[in-house]
């Protein structure tokens, strides 16, 4: 595991392939977000359905990460999936972003996100945005929080074996408008008809 980044509460470490057993266990332990955005619980093979799900070749980025937050123990607290340069330069991509429930309303989610959108704006991020499932009231409440804004809504996704829609949320890094973001990156305008 490559250390990313750390804050004096946390560690962010690159996962790879051999930490799939850790990974499963922690979404075996952790199962709300599958249940709320799936409709499932968590799949046997969950971890690694999430370390082989890669956008489609339309949807080109630079690098991508699963990284693993773990507390001053060692024990692992939260996890995100980020994609660097997302269809256009600068445009990061948080595509999963889960906290043990055990440390739910402790703040440590934001404490987590802050350290990880730091290291993203480090790292050439001028953009971010992320997807969330209507109906996943956490997601729903934490994001605009963070400082997302929605810029528009897709219907009929399947997320599993539900049908939902989702939430595209942008956030600027820098003083962008959300008029400019949307002239770079045109399938989250809302006219627009790409799913």
């Amino acid at each position: 595991m490559t250390l990313l980044f750390q804050t004096a509460e946390l560690r962010a470490v690159e996962f790879g392939r051999t930490d799939l057993p850790r990974l499963q266990a922690f979404f075996d332990a952790n199962p709300d977000y599958f249940e709320a955005v799936n409709g499932t619980p968590v799949r046997p093979d969950e971890a690694l359905q999430e370390f082989d799900d890669l956008p489609p070749p339309s949807m080109p980025y630079r690098q991508r990460w699963i990284i693993g937050f773990e507390d001053g123990a060692g024990a692992l607290v939260a996890i995100a999936i980020v994609l660097a340069d997302f269809i256009v330069p600068t445009v990061w991509h948080v595509g999963l972003f889960i906290v043990a429930r055990s440390l739910h309303g402790q703040g440590v989610a934001a404490r987590a996100y802050q350290a990880l959108e730091d290291w993203m704006r480090r790292e050439g991020a001028t953009w971010l945005r992320l997807g969330a499932v209507v109906g996943n009231a956490r997601a729903e409440r934490f994001w605009p929080k963070m400082g997302y804004h929605e810029v528009r809504r897709r219907f009929d996704m399947q997320t599993g074996v539900k049908t939902s829609t989702v939430i595209v949320f942008v956030k600027p890094l820098a003083d962008g408008r959300l008029v400019d973001y949307l002239q770079r990156m045109e399938r989250d305008r809302p006219e627009s008809g790409s799913t």
